[in-house]
């Protein structure tokens, strides 16, 4: 993977991120950063089970790609803020 390939990556991975969350219904109390991560891991993991499924590579935007990165994200948050929950608890 180029340079570029990787900084586009990260910026997709921050707008995941932020739909992720967004999508999850309540207040999440985790940090931003942690969203940000989240993000761009469910962008990566997305990509790369779209590709599998061959749904990566078609034409105009890849909605099925977007909607499995999106979706792996709101997982990824929902999965941080009960971690989260359980830490602050006990």
């Amino acid at each position: 993977m180029a340079v570029s390939g990787i900084i586009s990556a990260i910026i997709i991975g921050l707008i995941i991120g932020a739909l992720g969350r967004l999508v999850v219904p309540g207040r999440q109390a985790i940090p931003i950063w942690l969203t940000m991560v989240i993000g761009i891991i469910a962008a990566l993991i997305g990509t790369a089970i779209a590709r599998g499924l061959g749904v990566a590579d078609t034409r105009g935007i890849d909605w099925l790609e977007l909607i499995i990165q999106v979706v792996l994200a709101a997982i990824g948050v929902v999965a941080a803020v009960a971690i989260y929950r359980r830490r602050s608890v006990g």
